[in-house]
């Protein structure tokens, strides 16, 4: 028996090794100057997992042959970066991100004037009547959108009639759908939509345009102030909802 013990302990050795995740490590660089660039943000589009790049640029991420890496950083154009053979064989590479020449335009900021009486001024604020409705048996609510007699009657529209524009999205890439609940689930991505308002990172792990993302949230009625100022996790976190609960409704 002691004689089998060898041969089996090395093949379920081997086995337990084949099963470890693939690591791909990296640096982030300014492509002007090779400046290091800090917390740059690289996700996964195949597996919807993220990473930071530290101080000095590195990073290193989960990874197979063939899957995508999506690298964004604020001002920097962002990128994509497909992993291959050698860069598995040979170790670290040299991302370079090159940045954006943004012109400020003018700005113009209107104040508020107040008189003092409240009576006068609670009139001259601008007030953004933004109203949710909860659906018995439905974990979230609809935004009904402006303060008018059909918004609540628009909200149940959105949830009894979801087929339409949300099947077009949902029904025909569900896979990709599915990735939604992958990228809540994943916190460096969740920092990276935290801070970001360009919808670009959901676009490219999602595999739909800006378009697409902002008539899902119209179908379920969440207002234009919102689809406008939210930023990227709120979207994720409005889309993700609408999500589940079309599933519901579609079965």
């Amino acid at each position: 028996m002691k004689k089998f013990f060898a041969p089996l302990f090395l093949l379920f050795s081997f086995m337990a090794s084949g099963q470890e995740a693939t690591v791909v490590t990296g640096k982030v660089l300014n492509a002007a100057n090779d400046v290091p660039i800090e917390n740059a943000h690289i996700v996964n589009l195949n597996q919807v997992i993220g990473a930071v790049s530290a101080e000095d640029g590195h990073f290193k991420i989960q990874a197979e042959v063939n899957d995508t890496l999506y690298f964004s950083y604020l001002g920097f154009k962002s990128i994509r970066v497909r992993v291959t053979n050698d860069w598995l064989k040979y170790g670290d590479v040299k991302v370079k991100m090159t940045e954006l020449g943004i012109a400020l335009e003018e700005v113009v900021v209107s104040p508020v004037q107040l008189t003092g009486y409240l009576e006068i001024d609670a009139k001259n604020i601008p007030i953004y009547e933004n109203y949710r409705y909860s659906i018995s048996g439905l974990n979230q609510g609809y935004e009904g959108g402006e303060h008018s007699p059909n918004a609540l009657s628009r909200a149940l529209g959105a949830v009894f009639n979801p087929a339409d524009a949300l099947y077009n999205i949902f029904g025909r890439q569900p896979r990709q759908m599915k990735k939604l609940r992958e990228m809540k689930e994943d916190d460096e991505i969740r920092n990276l939509l935290q801070s970001k308002f360009d919808r670009q990172t959901l676009m490219a792990v999602l595999g739909i345009n800006r378009m697409d993302i902002d008539e899902v949230l119209r179908r379920c009625n969440y207002s234009t102030d919102f689809i406008n100022s939210a930023n990227d996790l709120q979207i994720l976190d409005a889309m993700s909802g609408c999500y589940e609960e079309y599933k519901v409704l579609n079965r």
